[in-house]
């Protein structure tokens, strides 16, 4: 007897992956059943999942920053910033 498992993902990436899998000449289906398949085979995920490290620290840094008082720009802060320095840098370059 077959079962169904029924995953709920955002519109893009199962559009992503139906074009992805299509173009391997598969459908979303066969590629979640080969996964499982290999999975068991595997005896667990059958590729490496892993923490970034780097990624992990960024963000303890960034906690750690901010639990200081430390504050961070808002997009627009921060492009404002960065039209300033142009405008700057462009004042004492030369012709």
């Amino acid at each position: 007897m077959a079962k169904t498992i029924q995953v709920r993902v955002d519109d893009h990436l199962k559009d992503s992956a139906d074009m992805l899998f299509t173009s391997l000449g598969l459908d979303t289906s066969t590629a979640i059943r080969m996964f499982l398949v290999a999975s068991m085979e595997a005896g667990g995920i059958p590729f490496a999942v892993r923490r970034d490290a780097n990624r992990d620290m960024a963000i303890q840094q960034s906690v750690e920053y901010r639990k200081a008082g430390g504050r961070f720009y808002t997009k627009d802060e921060f492009l404002s910033h960065m039209r300033e320095a142009i405008a700057e840098g462009a004042k004492h370059a030369g012709p």
